[in-house]
């Protein structure tokens, strides 16, 4: 399974997205809907109408890579917030991947080192 190195960025587009879309139309979306760099380092990630189809995009040093998920039961679950994008952390976009709810899971209040 992919898993992105814990530290990145990651960003959810808060509206649905149309699955037929590749490298070209994800990167026009990042770029105009999103207001990002898609070559920033974040890892972008977008899910369809129906929440049963989801793609991942991210650049790195050779270029860009998609990754995508197709759900045969079931679907992802609805992040929630208002805006354009969503920042996730790893833990919840792990959740994601899985199909589990965040409230579900409780993570405790851990020490994080402020540099």
């Amino acid at each position: 399974m992919f898993f992105p190195e814990s530290h990145i960025r990651i960003l959810l587009c808060a509206q649905p997205t149309d699955m037929r879309k590749s490298f070209n139309g994800l990167i026009a979306l990042v770029k105009n809907h999103m207001g990002e760099d898609p070559l920033g380092g974040p890892l972008f990630v977008f899910v369809n109408r129906k929440r049963t189809y989801m793609k991942a995009l991210w650049f790195e040093r050779g270029g860009f890579c998609i990754w995508s998920k197709r759900l045969e039961q079931g679907h992802f679950s609805k992040v929630g917030g208002v805006g354009v994008s969503h920042v996730l952390n790893m833990l919840d976009f792990q959740l994601l991947i899985e199909g589990l709810e965040r409230r579900d899971y409780f993570s405790k209040k851990r020490y994080k080192r402020v540099v």
